[in-house]
């Protein structure tokens, strides 16, 4: 594994956790499970400088207004 993708999979977990302090009521599962659907969309991303912020931005969103 890369230093760049070591480093991107720290800030995804600081994502889960900073979620998970803005969400008391939803499971580490359910937000766990929102930023890996968020991430998916940038799996082709090129510049992955951005992907952590978008990736949180995303989760939030679901988080916020979920899809039933």
């Amino acid at each position: 594994m890369t230093r760049e993708l070591a480093d991107e999979d720290q800030a995804l977990s600081d994502v889960v956790d900073r979620l998970e302090e803005r969400f008391p009521a939803k499971g580490r599962p359910e937000i766990e499970r929102a930023v890996d659907e968020a991430r998916s969309h940038f799996e082709r991303a090129k510049v992955r400088d951005f992907v952590p912020v978008l990736v949180e931005r995303e989760a939030r969103a679901r988080l916020e207004h979920p899809i039933e």
